[in-house]
């Protein structure tokens, strides 16, 4: 038998709690690696990505800033490309990530710039 890790257990323990809530909205998928953050706006039913931005976009990537930064940053573009789709309401899946650090700091300059979850 195969030891399931910590963040393999957080994954699917998120994911089953936000299935419940997956009701007329979009997700709002995050992944994190060590250097780069990037997020996608899914919708589940078509199972396409309607919106994405990434640490690795060339606009971005040019400028030398700090990861912290770099997720407001981020966080930011990705509030505009979805009021550009009319998009207003998602759900966040934070995935295997802990709501801490870049995460948190992404989330709350979505809300800033009026994305609602």
């Amino acid at each position: 038998m195969r030891k399931i890790t910590k963040k393999a257990k957080r994954k699917i323990r998120n994911r089953k709690k936000l299935k419940k809530v997956n009701i007329k909205r979009f997700r709002l998928s995050v992944s994190r690696s060590l250097n780069n953050l990037s997020a996608q706006i899914i919708d589940d039913k078509l199972k396409k990505t309607l919106v994405s931005a990434s640490s690795i976009e060339k606009e971005i990537k040019s400028k030398k800033i700090k990861k912290m930064e770099k997720s407001i940053l981020i966080g930011e573009i990705l509030a505009e490309r979805a009021k550009e789709k009319n998009i207003s309401e998602v759900y966040f899946d934070r995935g295997e990530n802990k709501y801490h650090g870049r995460v948190k700091n992404f989330a709350e300059s979505l809300r800033k710039n009026g994305l609602k979850f």
